[in-house]
């Protein structure tokens, strides 16, 4: 196989830029059948290549290995894992001697972070590139049916931290039953993951994640200036500042980074990005500069509880360890609220999902779908899946889109096709025993029954904040209270986004009162910051 060429992804770089690259790395002699880096290395070098041929090769010694492209003169060799740490899953092999400049992952992240013009050449290249292989069946083979849950689960967590894998329908593909004879596997012992001669069956979100190098590593500090709860853009912009304005920073993921907004595959009305950008994108880019600064993201690894032990607050986490800071940051966001209808657990991740990203696309590609929701989120889905889908039946409690929907997403519902709007219609039962085939649907008191292989739900949000309980003050709807929508009887005065626990604070969506933007989310993160230095400097003052 060799990757076709798309834009962006296989630059070239100036005479110039070359120089640049030698200021900061090594160049080198390379022979022909030498390895550069292989499959399971973590933290290899970006290579600039100056003279010869280096060839990306997956599954590299096995009886499957294929080249997957050749780099030559001019191009450099690395992907989207050089800035996120996690480990190759390609090997570069020299096929032509020649010279490279070998680059560190320290210095390479530096200059992501202070050379605007060859950042924007080396992150669009590594964006694409990955982009690119998660849709060319490179990376780990997740082998079982699209109607089991488990199946569904591991797939959506392979998704959700953008690490490219292959998925091997157990009922579709005829090659299934040879490669699970191979491996030495029962259909009743998936799902599994296959990665080389390494068989995981049935496995864990956790084996599955240190699998692919996903380990959480909280470092050895016994406390910090400031730990953040969360990575969606709130809390990813609080990482930056914190760490950039000299707080020894933590952020801390229960999943993936990047949150609900790394799950959109378009966001349109982020400033200074006319032509928009993916959640991938805006998390890489985000974690890039993190790292620059020196915070420390680690996921998944989810906030149990938070407590107060002197001058440190305290998250215990699920896995029963606890890290202590001085100051702590709420980001945890919210997520899909569930419609009310019988057997919707039954349902949920074989046929009833919560977010549209190229996973579902993928199950659901040429069929039905319906969309649930009026609002930018279900927009987004609907008008990503009618790539994908055949038809897209947008169900709408409202009597149109324009009161809860940003006017460029409803021109963009309007001119598509295969998107037909079904105003006043709420969603009343759901069709199917192992796996969903419809929905009764009610309008103006009439039912009637739509087709539909798959049902994307967007009807709001409750937020991630029960672990909060008894810690913080929390409206009625669970959403952390801040500033003046505190109690005060205690005497405590918080800044605008404090809580009603002096140096514990709240951005994003899990605050009470937020606008649920992705702008305002950043900007929130950003400002908490600068509130959590009010804080400390609060305290130092103090008797």
């Amino acid at each position: 196989m060799n990757v076709p060429p798309a834009p962006g992804a296989f630059p070239d770089l100036t005479p110039e830029q070359v120089e640049g690259l030698r200021e900061v790395g090594t160049e080198r002699e390379i022979e022909a059948g030498e390895v550069l880096f292989r499959e399971g290395d973590n933290g290899y070098p970006f290579f600039a290549i100056v003279e010869g041929l280096v060839a990306i090769v997956d599954g590299y010694g096995r009886p499957e290995e294929r080249e997957i492209v050749t780099h030559g003169p001019g191009r450099f060799v690395g992907e989207l894992n050089l800035v996120t740490g996690e480990p190759a899953y390609l090997t570069a092999v020299v096929r032509e001697p020649g010279r490279v400049i070998a680059v560190p992952r320290e210095n390479l992240l530096r200059i992501i972070a202070q050379d605007p013009t060859l950042s924007e050449l080396i992150m669009r290249a590594f964006l694409v590139r990955r982009s690119v292989l998660r849709s060319r069946g490179v990376g780990p083979r997740v082998v079982g049916s699209r109607h089991s849950r488990e199946t569904r689960r591991l797939i959506e967590f392979l998704n959700r931290i953008r690490f490219p894998y292959v998925w091997i329908d157990l009922e579709e593909d005829e090659a299934t039953e040879a490669l699970l004879q191979h491996a030495g596997v029962t259909p009743a012992e998936t799902p599994v993951v296959i990665v080389g001669e390494t068989v995981l069956r049935n496995p864990t979100i956790a084996e599955v994640a240190a699998l692919v190098g996903h380990v959480p590593d909280r470092g050895a500090a016994d406390h910090y200036d400031l730990v953040v709860v969360g990575t969606g853009p709130a809390g990813l912009a609080a990482s930056v500042y914190g760490a950039s304005e000299g707080l020894s920073t933590l952020a801390l993921e229960s999943l993936a980074v990047g949150g609900q907004a790394g799950t959109s595959m378009r966001i349109e009305n982020y400033l200074g990005f006319p032509a928009g950008l993916s959640g991938d994108e805006l998390a890489a880019r985000a974690i890039a500069q993190a790292e620059k600064f020196s915070a420390r993201i680690t996921s998944p690894c989810e906030a149990a509880e938070l407590r107060t032990d002197g001058a440190l607050h305290v998250v215990r986490l699920a896995d029963g360890d606890e890290v202590a800071a001085h100051a702590v940051i709420i980001a945890t966001g919210a997520q899909y609220r569930r419609l009310d209808v019988p057997r919707l657990e039954d349902l949920e991740g074989i046929g009833v999902y919560y977010a549209a990203t190229q996973a579902e696309a993928q199950m659901c590609a040429g069929s039905v779908v319906a969309v649930v929701g009026g609002g930018n989120s279900a927009g987004q889905a609907a008008v990503f899946l009618s790539q994908h889908v055949a038809q897209v039946n947008l169900l709408v409690r409202r009597d149109g889109l324009s009161e809860t929907m940003s006017r460029y997403l409803v021109d963009q519902v309007e001119r598509t096709p295969n998107i037909a709007l079904s105003p006043r219609t709420e969603v009343r039962e759901l069709l199917g025993e192992d796996r969903l085939e419809g929905v009764v649907v009610e309008r103006e008191g009439e039912r009637h029954t739509l087709p539909a292989r798959a049902l994307f739900v967007f009807i709001g949000a409750d937020p991630h904040t029960s672990w909060l309980e008894g810690a913080v003050e929390l409206d009625e709807h669970g959403f952390v209270r801040t500033g003046r929508e505190v109690s005060q009887d205690d005497g405590h005065q918080p800044y605008f986004l404090e809580t009603s626990r002096p140096g514990v604070f709240a951005a994003g969506d899990a605050r009470s009162g937020s606008i649920k933007r992705v702008a305002s989310a950043v900007g929130e993160g950003s400002m908490a910051v600068r509130l959590v230095h009010d804080h400390l400097s609060r305290v130092a003052s103090a008797p």
